[in-house]
């Protein structure tokens, strides 16, 4: 199997730092960011020219196209982009800042989309290429004190299953990573917290009784997990990170599915036009 050369955002701990270890460790060639390169310094040591440490604010369009161009040009090709920059954000809709909203997006939706365009030129040229987006159980539900986050992710998956249909054409393969609850920063130094209201106190007070019920995680076995993603001729679409995610949203769209055939009816007056429809 020929080593393949990896383009990595958000490399400096968690997710990232874990994926790049991983493909470091089999002698794949990776392209690690992180806003503090420094912190890359121990894989470099390690790992010498099979790595290279780049820093980069991904919401910087013109950096993140220096950056993609940069990886390709030291590695000669760019086989797997993961767009896993990102964090959370806590707080009621009513709550949220419009800096908040904006810097949410910025990173979570424009940063990936970013990446994603500086890469694809290169993949298409290639006629191979994975992309790989780092959504969330968040990306396909959504919970009380968390909506900005939701909708950061929503909007990645939406636009990342188009741009699946997109450029399968050339041999281009897209993944949306879902992950459950893990032993991260994500809900600790990473995230971050609007001004409460009072009002929102037991919306909070369920949030974090229910995060208290579940049972974190080990990021350390992503690792195995993520090269299989990477390794397979057909991978998914999407795909859970963690062992609660199909019992949710199976629950989700029984939900949902049970809540649309009972304002069918509806649907069906707003149309405006009878026609015939199968069942």
């Amino acid at each position: 199997m020929t080593n393949k050369v990896w383009f990595i955002t958000g490399s400096s701990k968690g997710f990232g730092r874990v994926w790049a270890e991983a493909a470091l460790a089999r002698g794949d060639f990776v392209a690690a960011t992180a806003r503090d390169a420094g912190t890359l310094a121990d894989l470099v040591e390690t790992y010498g020219d099979n790595i290279a440490a780049m820093k980069l604010d991904v919401t910087d369009k013109k950096a993140v196209d220096a950056a993609v161009a940069e990886a390709h040009k030291r590695f000669g090709r760019l086989d797997v982009v993961i767009n896993n920059a990102g964090y959370g954000h806590f707080g009621a809709i009513e709550e949220v800042s419009e800096q908040e909203v904006r810097d949410q997006i910025e990173t979570n939706v424009f940063g990936a989309l970013w990446v994603t365009q500086a890469a694809l030129p290169i993949m298409r040229a290639q006629r191979s290429g994975h992309i790989i987006q780092i959504s969330s159980i968040g990306g396909v539900n959504a919970f009380a004190s968390l909506g900005l986050y939701h909708a950061s992710k929503w909007a990645l998956e939406a636009f990342s299953q188009s741009l699946s249909i997109e450029v399968a054409e050339f041999g281009i393969h897209v993944t949306l990573v879902e992950p459950g609850g893990f032993s991260t920063d994500w809900a600790g130094p990473s995230a971050k917290v609007s001004q409460p209201i009072e009002a929102y106190a037991p919306a909070r007070a369920k949030m974090a009784e229910r995060r208290a019920k579940s049972v974190a995680g080990d990021p350390e076995a992503t690792g195995p997990a993520m090269l299989a993603i990477v390794d397979a001729a057909e991978p998914p679409l999407r795909v859970f990170f963690g062992d609660g995610g199909l019992p949710m949203i199976k629950q989700e769209y029984a939900n949902r599915i049970a809540t649309w055939e009972k304002w069918d009816d509806v649907s069906i007056m707003a149309q405006g036009v009878k026609k015939n429809r199968k069942a």
